[in-house]
């Protein structure tokens, strides 16, 4: 007696796509990017290379597409948070919250992908790219700290490493993500209102005691 065949699913080529870059996604956070390739990516589809290559010319523009839909999804999900902030803290603590919420359930995947310079040299700065949300973020700290706006967007910029610290943290030690999130908004916030006090107090007029000549 035969088993019989299980039916072939059959998908939208939308639907194929995104699961091709699903699996694609759970490699790159269990494996990482050195040794995949089109027949790891076919044989985790369930599909042929020849369907993958169909969709994607090289495995270069399947990575693409990749970190394109990640840093799309990361982005309107910390947008959208962040929309709702009635405070300096609210607004950091929810773009914080979303990073560090997105790395415990994805893992690694846009840093492992952002480390190839091949796939990372993207970005429709229009949609998702770093320097976009660095300028909207700099421009709400210039105006809170009183700062000038080449030094709210420097310190804007360095202030996006300390969430993608803590998310690296947080998976090679396992930590409490709420912890972790916590920390991360207390250094943020913490740099920013220093940077703030240390800018105005060095530029205060010098106070000398006024001296009564005899």
């Amino acid at each position: 007696m035969t088993a019989e065949a299980k039916p072939r699913r059959r998908y939208s080529p939308e639907m194929r796509r995104s699961l091709i870059l699903d699996r694609t996604a759970e490699v790159v956070a269990r494996d990482g990017i050195a040794t995949l390739t089109m027949e790891i990516v076919g044989n985790e589809s369930g599909v042929s290379k020849s369907l993958i290559y169909n969709y994607f010319p090289n495995m270069t523009e399947l990575l693409r597409a990749l970190l394109q839909r990640e840093l799309r999804d990361l982005r309107r999900l910390q947008a959208g948070a962040a929309a709702s902030a009635a405070t300096f803290e609210e607004l950091v603590r929810s773009i914080t919250h979303e990073y560090v919420k997105y790395v415990s359930e994805r893992g690694l995947i846009l840093q492992r992908l952002q480390a190839e310079p091949s796939v990372s040299a993207l970005h429709d700065p229009t949609d998702y790219d770093r320097d976009v949300a660095v300028d909207y973020l700099a421009r709400i700290v210039a105006q809170h700290f009183d700062l000038p706006a080449d030094v709210a967007r420097a310190a804007t910029d360095i202030s996006f490493g300390v969430p993608a610290s803590a998310g690296e943290y947080l998976l090679r030690h396992g930590a409490d993500p709420a912890k972790i999130e916590d920390l991360a908004v207390t250094m943020i916030i913490g740099m920013f209102r220093n940077l703030s006090a240390e800018y105005h107090t060095r530029r205060q007029p010098l106070k000398r005691d006024t001296v009564v000549a005899p």
